[in-house]
């Protein structure tokens, strides 16, 4: 029995350097503006293998950006062989609108020390 006096015990908060470090994690995949098809998953991959021994939220957030961007490469692949067809134009669009708008809700998540999952994300990464 728990004695009711006692407040449960919470997970410490994130530092400010742990925050920070999880919205990077999350807007590192902007690097996909700039490197097509691969900076997008290259900035959360580098953030996640350089700090996941030293923050496990930083590590979450860099994780789940990893396979955000892994999901979102894969249905970049789809959307370039449905253009054959005129269809992947307008779903390449829809998916590039999705794929900032929750990247930058997510950046927003981790800075506020909330831990964020993408919908629809395939979980790859273990």
């Amino acid at each position: 029995m728990s004695d009711p006096n006692i407040p449960p015990v919470t997970p410490a908060a994130p530092t400010e350097n742990e925050r920070t470090w999880g919205m990077l994690a999350h807007l590192s995949a902007l690097f996909g503006l700039v490197f097509p098809l691969a900076g997008n998953v290259l900035g959360p991959l580098l953030v996640w293998l350089t700090k996941r021994d030293q923050s496990a939220f930083v590590a979450a957030h860099a994780k789940e950006a990893l396979n955000f961007n892994i999901t979102v490469t894969l249905a970049g692949v789809v959307c370039g062989f449905l253009a054959l067809i005129f269809i992947g134009l307008l779903l390449g669009t829809a998916l590039f609108i999705a794929w900032l708008v929750m990247t930058l809700v997510a950046a927003i998540r981790a800075s506020e020390g909330v831990l964020y999952q993408y919908p629809l994300s395939l979980r790859l990464v273990k």
